[in-house]
């Protein structure tokens, strides 16, 4: 280490992968449920409805049904449309995983519709082996309480690839995926992100090496709360609950390759945030870090810290990444969309600051997206592909 603490050796050429046209395509689509159609279509019913109780004025029934339908009718416009925009509810498994957040009917509801067949329920599966299965894919959901560190329960999804099982010598790199706050969960990088049927393109086209992808839960069972996955003092220890309860046990359960080389810590928004700011303060465990709709200081969130400004500092990336000390090197892909010019500005301000300490960092931008769920599906590609190179650059070790 030289004497600005810069980790010194030779390290790979980061590069912005480029891929086949089909998988980029492929994760830049619509799903059924995010169609403009469907917001335009009950906007065209409420207008209709309301042309229809204007025409018939004097009926009062009319009338007063009529602007029941006229206000139901918008309020579904207005959502379907916020949901075009954000892309967060793709299909019916993604509704049915929504509503299961609700109480009563609501929940009911989206059992109901739940099929299991995009992600296995959240009390569907504790323990390895009797996930739900895809295309030889399979996932598992690892519920990983640590009352110890303040967090009740975490169900922790795990997406092993296809011949896991064909193969028993045969170990993986592990990519771990932050959800966003507040309202997130590690489900979304199952249906919102589609990380699933990513891996499985990316797989089937030879693009990427067969890896796990562990999706987990830093909810701390308040999934409203916006935890930022920091060790909140007097509150749920986020941070340490991912890197010394989460790690080792997937490298416990699962045949890992359980070195930093072979890990990478990935994230969208809040989870973005966290996996920046978690990989930083653990380079020991992570080597590769993805971050999709970046940013680096704690802004509106600062108030989980109550206040304690040493916990501020150290959780505040654009403070202490430009004197970072780099006991190890680390290579970054930093995501946006185009649409999001501060999400660019900041993706660049991070780049700047890690390559002036000697590390790599590539940013790779969506042209016309936003700060969604659609810039984190579409760009989750190329992350998998950065960490795929990472870790085929580096040697296997057991």
């Amino acid at each position: 280490m030289d004497g600005h603490g810069l980790a010194t050796g030779i390290h790979r050429a980061a590069i912005d992968p480029v891929l086949p046209g089909d998988i980029t395509a492929r994760a830049r689509d619509l799903g059924p449920f995010e169609s403009p159609l469907i917001w335009l279509a009950f906007a065209s019913a409420a207008v209709a409805v309301l042309a229809t109780v204007i025409a018939l004025w004097h009926r009062r029934r009319t009338r007063r049904w009529g602007f029941t339908a006229f206000g139901v009718l918008l309020l579904l416009a207005g959502v379907t449309a916020l949901n075009s925009y954000v892309g967060y509810v793709r299909t019916s498994d993604d509704l049915a995983r929504l509503l299961q957040k609700g109480p009563g009917v609501v929940n009911l509801a989206g059992r109901l519709l739940d099929d299991g067949k995009e992600a296995p329920s959240e009390s569907a599966v504790s323990h390895p082996g009797a996930g739900t299965a895809a295309a030889g894919q399979r996932i598992d959901v690892v519920n990983l309480p640590d009352p110890a560190h303040g967090v009740p329960s975490g169900s922790n999804y795990v997406i092993l690839p296809p011949g896991y099982n064909a193969d028993a010598a045969r170990r993986y790199p592990v990519v771990y995926l932050i959800h966003g706050y507040p309202f997130g969960g590690p489900r979304d990088w199952l249906t919102s992100g589609d990380a699933p049927g990513t891996l499985l393109a990316l797989q089937q086209a030879n693009v990427i090496a067969p890896m796990i992808v562990v999706s987990v839960d830093l909810t701390a069972g308040v999934p409203s709360t916006d935890w930022e996955c920091l060790d909140v003092p007097g509150g749920p220890q986020l941070e340490t609950y991912l890197a010394r309860t989460v790690v080792p046990a997937i490298d416990q359960r699962y045949r890992t390759l359980a070195d930093r080389s072979h890990r990478a810590l990935g994230g969208m928004s809040g989870g973005g945030f966290g996996a920046l700011n978690i990989g930083l303060h653990h380079v020991d465990e992570f080597g590769t870090l993805l971050i999709a709709l970046p940013y680096d200081d704690l802004n509106d969130s600062v108030g989980v810290l109550d206040g304690n400004r040493a916990a501020i500092a150290a959780n505040t990336p654009r403070r202490y990444l430009p004197t970072m000390n780099f006991p190890a090197p680390v290579s970054v892909m930093l995501a946006v969309g185009t649409g999001a010019p501060t999400d660019v500005t900041t993706a660049h301000r991070i780049a700047d600051a890690l390559r002036a300490r000697g590390q790599e960092a590539v940013v790779h931008a969506e042209r016309g997206f936003n700060h969604t769920w659609h810039t984190a599906r579409a760009t989750l590609p190329y992350l998998l592909a950065f960490a795929d190179q990472a870790f085929r650059a580096s040697p296997a070790v057991s």
